[in-house]
C-alpha cells in the first residue's frame, strides 16, 4: 500500500501536467522589437460608430458627402437615409451605397474613404486599471505594448505593472485567452523582451499593488 501511493501521486501529477500542456491557458507572448523589422498591413478596416467618412460619387458632387457615423451605426447622405455602416468595410459600404443610388442614378461609381476613425471595439485596444488615463485606442498595424502604454501615459503610481494581464479573443476557438505581461519591467528597466505585439480587440488589465 505504501508503494502504491507514490506511484499514484506521480500518475496524478503527470495527468495534471498533460492537461496543462494540452488545453491550459497560455501565459506568455513572444517578444516584439521596439520597431517592426518589416511593416505589415493590418486587417481590413471595419467601420465603427463616430467614424468620419467621405462618400464620393463620381460625376455627382451633389450626391457626395462627408458624414459621421451616428451612434446607432447608420449614416445619411443625399437620397440615401439611414444606411447601416457599422461592421462594414469601406468597400462593402460603397457597394451598398451604389445599389441604393442606382435607383436614381445610372451605374453610379461610389467610393468610401475613412478620414477619421474610432473603430469598433473589436478593432480597439483597451487599457484599464492602474494607468494614468485608461482609454480605448484605435488599433494600428504592428502596434506593440509599448505603443499602448505611451498612449495612456504609462503606469500610475501604485500600479503592479508586472502583474498585468492581456485578454485576447481567439477567433479560431471562440474563447478568450489570458497572457501575463511585465509592463514595469518594460517601462522602468527598458527590457525589450517584455514588449509584445498587440492584436485588434486586446484588453490590457493593470491591477494596483497591495503595498
Amino acid at each position: 500500500m505504501m508503494i502504491a501511493r507514490p506511484a499514484l501521486a506521480l500518475g496524478l501529477a503527470a495527468t495534471a501536467l498533460g492537461a496543462c500542456a494540452g488545453g491550459g491557458a497560455r501565459d506568455a507572448l513572444p517578444p516584439a522589437s521596439y520597431v517592426a523589422a518589416k511593416e505589415q498591413p493590418g486587417e481590413e478596416y471595419v467601420i465603427g460608430p463616430l467614424d468620419q467618412l467621405n462618400v464620393f460619387v463620381w460625376r455627382n458632387p451633389e450626391l457626395s458627402a462627408k458624414v459621421q457615423v451616428r451612434p446607432d451605426g447608420r449614416i445619411t447622405t443625399p437620397l440615401v437615409a439611414d444606411m447601416p455602416a457599422v461592421g462594414k468595410t469601406p468597400a462593402m459600404l460603397a457597394d451598398d451605397m451604389k445599389k441604393a443610388l442606382g435607383e436614381y442614378v445610372k451605374d453610379p461609381i461610389v467610393q468610401v474613404i475613412v478620414e477619421n476613425f474610432s473603430g469598433t471595439n473589436s478593432q480597439q485596444v483597451r487599457v484599464v486599471g492602474a494607468t494614468e488615463k485608461p482609454a480605448s485606442i484605435p488599433y494600428r498595424a504592428n502596434m506593440t505594448l509599448l505603443d499602448a502604454m505611451i498612449a495612456v501615459g504609462g503606469l500610475s503610481q501604485y500600479a503592479a505593472g508586472n502583474k498585468a494581464k492581456l485578454v485576447r479573443y481567439d477567433r479560431d476557438t471562440g474563447k478568450q485567452q489570458e497572457y501575463q505581461l511585465q509592463i514595469a519591467r518594460l517601462l522602468k528597466r527598458g527590457d525589450s523582451s517584455a514588449n509584445v505585439r498587440l492584436a485588434p480587440g486586446d484588453v490590457i488589465i493593470i491591477p494596483e499593488s497591495m503595498f
